[in-house]
């Protein structure tokens, strides 16, 4: 069963004053069958830096895309459910992925089929179970509490255990190095 998230969000009245202005069931969902057992749901969107606070109430709208915003970041949990090896043996991740407008952010010929990488800073907070964040060699296992910085890295996620797996992201549009080259500015590092 996939869980549902209250989002709130505030903002000021016409006097300035603080507010509620949305409280409600989050609506942006993704579930797909060429990726079964994980659902995303987004909470905000920002569309440029620094974010603007005194927008629209809702920045979740149009089509549920994998990577933020140029110059902007998103704001959702995945929940991952326990993986099935045998049907994970036959899911195509570029397929998945391209249903989030990512087909191009997948490894290809990597150890699990769902390696990807994006252009991004992520902020990850393991809320509930635990699961393996797999790279190109390494892999950790993370569990309720964690956190972690994903740098723009070949990553994938495992849910071996027998419990969901929730995780909240912040993702932020970045670069290399905000010195670097054009050429060099995303992808791979080049050292």
């Amino acid at each position: 069963m996939t869980r549902s998230f209250r989002r709130v969000v505030t903002g000021h009245d016409d006097m300035g004053v603080a507010i509620v202005e949305s409280d409600e069931i989050a609506t942006q969902v993704l579930q797909r069958p060429n990726r079964p057992g994980v659902t995303l749901t987004n909470f905000w969107l920002s569309d440029g830096t620094p974010a603007e606070y005194d927008g629209p109430t809702e920045t979740c709208t149009g089509p549920f895309i994998l990577h933020p915003p140029e110059n902007g970041s998103v704001f959702r949990c995945v929940e991952f459910l326990p993986e099935d090896p045998e049907v994970l043996a036959k899911l195509d991740g570029k397929s998945a992925f391209a249903e989030m407008g990512a087909a191009a952010n997948i490894v290809e010929n990597a150890r699990h089929p769902f390696m990807h990488r994006t252009n991004s800073v992520d902020y990850g907070i393991v809320l509930s179970g635990e699961i393996y964040m797999m790279m190109d060699e390494d892999e950790i296992l993370l569990k309720a509490g964690d956190m972690v910085v994903q740098r723009g890295t070949n990553h994938a996620w495992s849910n071996r255990g027998t419990e969901p797996c929730s995780i909240v992201f912040v993702l932020v549009d970045g670069v290399t190095m905000r010195d670097a080259p054009d050429d060099d500015k995303t992808g791979i590092p080049k050292r």
